[in-house]
């Protein structure tokens, strides 16, 4: 099954990883049960979940002291799995979770210097790929402003890279950071979220093309 263990994943914190971790595991919902597994020790989605309202809002777990065993037993539980990987200082952590998922998603903020900072991460699932050979990866442009092309500096970073980057872009929306106050995924907040919503579900397409 394409897509079935997919987890977010960088280094460099600050890039919004936890944010499109949730929304992406909620758009996956829609096509049937989802685990988003928390092991960025900040315990950011539990918080999230915590006050959590209404319906289609995915299971989430705490990765606990073995982050691995949880992701096998959400995995045994659910239809699909994402993982929220923890920052540079568990690189051990993520390395070993990229071992096990089908994907990876890298989100990066849209300058160059945020890309080039990303490079310990693209090593991290390089190293993965020797042991996980089809590991799956791509940059996933976050939080680009809507009015803004992306600059030619960052054009030239991108593909200096040895991870691909998604051809959807993220763009900088209230509607995520509201999702986050209303304790809700941007799926649940009608036509406030719309666009939000389109843009995380061409972001699961390209996921689980084949």
């Amino acid at each position: 099954m394409a897509g079935r263990l997919i987890a977010l994943a960088n280094l460099k914190g600050g890039c919004g990883k936890s944010t499109l971790a949730l929304n992406l595991a909620a758009g996956l919902a829609r096509q049937g049960s989802v685990g988003l597994v928390d092991v960025d020790p900040q315990g950011a989605l539990c918080h999230w979940a915590a006050w959590a309202s209404g319906d289609g809002f995915p299971e989430v777990l705490a990765g606990g002291e073995y982050p691995l065993e949880t992701v096998a037993r959400a995995a045994r539980k659910h239809h699909r799995v994402v993982v929220d990987c923890p920052p540079s200082l568990d690189m051990v952590i993520t390395c070993r979770i990229l071992q096990q998922v089908d994907t990876v998603l890298i989100p990066v903020l849209p300058s160059p210097l945020d890309l080039w900072a990303c490079a310990e991460t693209v090593e991290a699932v390089r190293q993965a790929r020797e042991i996980n050979p089809g590991l799956k990866a791509w940059l996933l442009v976050n939080q680009a402003e809507p009015s803004s092309a992306l600059s030619r500096a960052m054009s030239e970073a991108l593909t200096s890279l040895d991870v691909p980057a998604m051809k959807c872009v993220v763009r900088r929306r209230a509607a995520f950071r509201t999702a986050v106050v209303e304790g809700v995924s941007v799926y649940q907040m009608g036509a406030r979220g719309r666009e939000a919503v389109r843009e995380i579900d061409q972001v699961i397409e390209e996921v689980l093309k084949p």
